[in-house]
Parts: C-alpha cells; structure tokens; sequence
C-alpha cells in the first residue's frame, strides 16, 4: 500500500529542532522526500554562528528510517537564500510539492524598551521568511501549472502562535510577526487556489527551545507522550500536506496534545447605527460605554476580552 506523501517533496524550515524536526520526521514517515532546512544558530534569538549539524542531523536521522532527505543550511530570511532553498528541493527531486515553513526566532521585551533591531529581527525571520519561500515556491506552482495547462499538486503549511489571537505582552514583534503570517496564509490561499494550490496555517503549543518559558511550570508526565510534545503537533501538518486535504484552504487551526481547533474568521460581536449623519462623541459614549460597562477609573478591556478569548486560546 502506497504512503500518503509517496511521490511528493517537501521543504521544511526550521527542521533541526523542536517542532520543524518533528514535522520533517513525519513528512517522511508519509514517504515525501524532504529538505531539511536549518540555519543552525545555537540562540533561540537568532544568535551565534550557523551550522549544518543541525539540519544535517535530522536528515540523517530520516535516511536511516528507510526515507529521502536533503540537508540545507541557509537563512529562509534571505530573499536570495530562500530561492536556493526552493531550487535545491527542485533540483533534487525534479519538482517541489509541500512547504511547511516553522523557522523563527525570539527577542522578547516590552513595547516600551524594544528596540529597533529587535522588532525587525523578529519580523525579518518569521514573516519575512514566510514570505521568501512561498514566493518562490508560487512561482514554481505557477509555471508548472501554466505549463499543464491545468492544476498541479502544491500544499503551503505555516506557522503562526495564540499570541497573536490573544496577546502577549512581551512580545509585540512576535505577536505582530505570527498576525501578519495569517495574512499572509489566507491573501496566498486565495492567490494561488486555481492553480491546485491550498495554504493553511497552524497554532501549535508545544514545548520545544522556544517555549521553554512558557511551559517552564507544567512538568513532563513520568509516562507516555508529554501533552505538549511536538509530535503532538507533526501529524496535523502530515494531513494538511497531504491529498486527503485538498478541499481545506485558507484557514487557522490550532494544535496541541490531541486536540485540533478550527479557528473561525472574526465575526461582528456588535453593531451601532448613529442617529444622526454622522457620530457625535456623547453617542458614541452612550452606546460603546453600555456595551463594554463601567470599568473602575484605570481598569479596561484587555485585548483577548475584547475577542472574547482567554489566553492558550481556551
């Protein structure tokens, strides 16, 4: 019986550790041949000097399962690089099918004492390099579709976080980077559908370098997988690379240890008419002032009320 990805190439960001490891593993294990790409920084920010051990690890680690892979080390927010990146995956395997794109960094501090460098780097890797691969693989899709004279088989997975749906208040370039790759997810699904194209984009939860924090007091369980292990995460980017999922496009699901939510699209939660031409500030007071209440002078609505939602996204 033929595996689900048998046939099928893929690229992987962010591969040698944690999550992208984990998704690179079961992209395989479903028979795609994958890239496994790694800029190979050793800081969780981005810092220190690169290295191919990283990824050349997790493709080795593939190989010696019985399946294909490619180590690629190069820095997906490098316009050029990531166009390497997808010309190495087609000049390897003849075409390229799957991009799970998961590399990113953390420079966390409050909007009040970030700086300059910090916001950009952030954005540089996450959203940026979201960008710079899906451009090129686009492009491929494009001309390969063009050149059928019909669809071809191309399947984007991103990689967004709950920070952005509820907030985090130490990491505005984070929460703002994993906004923007929404965006970005849903402007490509629409782009790209009548080429065969999908795009969707997860929220996982998952412990991994870059969580470490955050997770850092909810112990590990003696036995069995850890709620927050990230191949909790692996099998639902495993099915959205797949064929089965050709008719999911353009939507947000978050992931974490055996549960996956659909995220619908943010609905009017309320909706004033003036009485006038135009709102006055006094109307405007009387219904946006009943609508959110009497707070004690200070205290407002946090974002994540405001969306009714609560952190983790629960």
């Amino acid at each position: 019986m033929s595996l689900p990805l048998e046939g099928l190439s893929a690229i992987v960001t962010g591969a040698g550790r944690g999550l992208g490891r984990a998704e690179a593993l079961e992209l395989a294990r479903l028979g795609a041949a994958v890239v496994v790409n790694d800029y190979g920084r050793p800081g969780r920010d981005g810092s220190g000097e690169a290295s191919a051990g990283p990824a050349e690890e997790v493709a080795a680690e593939i190989r010696s399962a019985g399946g294909v892979a490619l180590a690629q080390t190069g820095d997906v927010s490098d316009f050029r690089a990531a166009r390497e990146l997808v010309e190495s995956a087609i000049g390897e395997y003849g075409k390229l099918d799957i991009v799970v794109n998961n590399a990113g960094i953390l420079r966390d501090r409050m909007v009040f004492s970030m700086t300059e460098e910090e916001w950009d780097s952030v954005i540089r890797v996450h959203l940026k390099g979201h960008f710079n691969t899906t451009r090129f693989a686009a492009e491929h899709w494009r001309a390969r579709s063009k050149a059928a004279g019909g669809p071809v088989y191309g399947r984007i997975v991103n990689t967004s976080s709950e920070a952005f749906l509820a907030g985090s208040a130490g990491q505005p370039n984070y929460a703002a980077a994993k906004g923007g790759i929404v965006g970005l997810t849903t402007s490509t699904a629409l782009a790209l559908a009548k080429y065969g194209v999908t795009a969707n984009v997860i929220c996982p939860r998952a412990r991994t370098r870059m969580t470490e924090d955050v997770f850092a007091g909810l112990v590990r369980p003696e036995e069995g997988l850890d709620p927050l292990a990230p191949e909790h995460v692996a099998p639902l980017v495993g099915y959205l690379a797949s064929p089965a999922a050709g008719g999911i496009n353009g939507q947000l699901l978050v992931v974490h240890g055996g549960m996956v939510a659909v995220v619908e699209r943010p609905r009017v939660r309320a909706k004033f008419d003036s009485k006038q031409e135009a709102f006055t500030y006094e109307e405007l007071d009387s219904v946006l002032g009943a609508h959110y209440g009497e707070r004690p002078e200070g205290e407002t609505f946090g974002a994540a009320e405001v969306l009714g939602l609560r952190r983790g996204g629960q």
